[in-house]
């Protein structure tokens, strides 16, 4: 990965696609990265199907293409199904899913942010646990994504909760190690 990177969330409604999106733009922007970000949700309720897209570097429009994204953050197995087709061939994937998940055209990384989310006490925010995954994936490639930035994002954030936003930042380490540990 550059600095000119192409990302994919895709989960459902209530999962967190927009939190972990407007986390990773506003780190970007604290580096002085232009970003670009779009979503799709459909119906917009709870369940419902929702995929964000965010770019940083220069570009000129929000939406990428087919076979273009450098990434692909999956919240559910199901996502990575409804949403290979926008990696380009051997783009990087995190998948949340007990499972490992196959695909001979990218580099497919499964975990079980679930279990990571369960063991912290907060089910639903497996989203960070998957924001970690994918930093562990990313950490060893050039990355527009520094994990500096984004913990001070978090932590403005939450400044007002700062026990949040100190268990927040435990998930995604989690989420760092989860991907070591595959």
């Amino acid at each position: 990965m550059s600095n000119n990177q192409q990302i994919i969330i895709s989960g459902l409604g209530g999962q967190g696609v927009l939190f972990i999106t407007k986390l990773l733009a506003g780190a970007a922007m604290a580096d002085n990265l232009p970003v670009l970000t779009s979503e799709t949700h459909g119906m917009a309720q709870r369940g419902g199907n929702v995929i964000s897209y965010l770019k940083i570097g220069d570009f000129s429009g929000p939406l990428i293409r087919p076979a273009t994204a450098d990434a692909l953050i999956a919240l559910k197995a199901e996502s990575f199904a409804h949403h290979a087709y926008f990696l380009k061939p051997g783009g990087l994937a995190v998948v949340n899913s007990l499972d490992p998940v196959k695909d001979a055209g990218y580099r497919v990384f499964s975990g079980d942010a679930g279990a990571l989310a369960e063991a912290a006490g907060n089910v639903r925010s497996e989203n960070v646990a998957m924001l970690g995954f994918f930093l562990g994936a990313v950490k060893d490639e050039t990355s527009a994504f520094n994990p500096d930035s984004l913990s001070r994002m978090i932590k403005e954030k939450f400044q007002a909760k700062p026990a949040v936003a100190a268990n927040v930042l435990r998930l995604l380490t989690s989420g760092m190690q989860l991907y070591e540990k595959r």
